[in-house]
């Protein structure tokens, strides 16, 4: 129920905009996010957003670079991420739920996409 897209390689210094789409007539979240993974890690937060978009959420390490967006009329929610660095990559997911307010624990939410990879090149 969703789908992203978006990711590829870009030099550092670069930038990159992730968009996902959720599908389904009776699907409509309140709280969508996007996580990350790189090689060897844990997955991690990244943003998360409200369902009206007034208010977000950033995780510190990618904070004043990432901005999360959505458009509630077409169901997208999109990472714009600018001046990325080497260790900004891993493979992006979208998350979403239909519980209010931000979260930034995984198990918050229920939906998620199929994940789409993002490699920096310094």
């Amino acid at each position: 129920q969703l789908q992203a897209s978006g990711g590829g390689l870009v030099q550092a210094g670069g930038s990159v905009r992730l968009s996902c789409a959720a599908s389904g007539r009776t699907f409509k979240p309140s709280l969508m996010g996007w996580f990350r993974q790189a090689p060897g890690k844990d997955r991690e937060f990244v943003a998360a957003i409200t369902r009206s978009g007034a208010i977000t959420d950033y995780a510190d390490s990618v904070k004043g670079r990432f901005t999360i967006s959505r458009d509630n009329a077409k169901s997208t929610v999109d990472l714009q991420m600018n001046s990325l660095k080497s260790e900004d990559t891993a493979v992006y997911y979208c998350a979403a739920d239909q519980r209010l307010g931000l979260r930034r624990d995984i198990g918050a939410y229920s939906v998620w996409g199929q994940g789409t990879q993002v490699t920096v090149s310094s």
